[in-house]
Parts: structure tokens; C-alpha cells; sequence
């Protein structure tokens, strides 16, 4: 069997896993939280303004600085409380952690060597071994 095919049967495979599908799901609660977007919004707005106001040099109005860096602290604090966002973040993740799985099973199938130190005996950390 080619590669490519191997890779595109890997692709189906993890497709149908539950972490990806937990990812997509989490995706699109992500996209469909107005509230959400519009705190990413502003957050993105408000770093901007620090960024020009910081960039002014000796013209800065720091007072200006400490209120924009005050809404910026709050609306880091918001969105990451945000259950949409923390669990995309939760999703993502998962998918990393298996991406990585997958990738260190397949150097050990062309390497013979395991990535990493060596085993943990903590299977959590581990890119396995079976």
C-alpha cells in the first residue's frame, strides 16, 4: 500500500476519534458564542491601543496605558473564564496530546527509539510503546 494511502486510512481513523470530534464540537460552541466574540474583539482593539500608546515614547499618556492595561487584564480574565473558550482549550489539547501519540509511534516504527527520555512509568507522559 502506498503512503499517502496509509496516511489518508490514518486520517479517516482519527477523524472518527472521540478527542477530534469532541475538538469540532467545541469549535463550533467557540463560533456561535456572540459574547465570546465580542470580548475577542475588544480584547484584540485593546491590545492595539496599549501597543500605539506604548509605541509614543516620551508622548505616552501612562494614565491612558494603565486603564487600557486594566480593561486588557479583565477581558483576558473573562474570556478565559469563558466555558466555550476554556473548552476549546480543553479540546485542543486532548487532540495535541494524541497528535503527539501518533507522531512518536511512528518515529519509533522508523527509529526503533522511543522520542523523549525514556520511560516515565507514567503512561501519560509516555508516546508509546505498545
Amino acid at each position: 500500500m502506498e503512503i499517502f494511502d496509509l496516511a489518508a486510512k490514518l486520517g479517516q481513523a482519527l477523524k472518527k476519534d472521540e478527542r477530534l470530534i469532541a475538538l469540532e464540537q467545541a469549535k463550533k460552541a467557540y463560533e456561535e458564542d456572540a459574547a465570546l466574540r465580542r470580548d475577542m474583539t475588544e480584547y484584540e482593539v485593546q491590545q492595539k491601543v496599549l501597543a500605539e500608546e506604548i509605541t509614543k515614547g516620551e508622548g505616552r499618556d501612562l494614565q491612558l496605558v494603565d486603564m487600557v492595561q486594566a480593561r486588557i487584564d479583565a477581558l483576558y480574565k473573562q474570556i478565559n473564564e469563558n466555558p466555550a473558550f476554556s473548552a476549546l482549550d480543553r479540546a485542543q489539547t486532548a487532540v495535541n496530546d494524541l497528535m503527539a501519540r501518533v507522531n512518536a509511534a511512528i518515529t519509533y516504527e522508523i527509529t526503533g527509539e522511543l522520542p523523549g527520555a525514556g520511560c516515565t512509568h507514567d503512561c501519560s507522559t509516555c508516546g508509546g510503546c505498545r
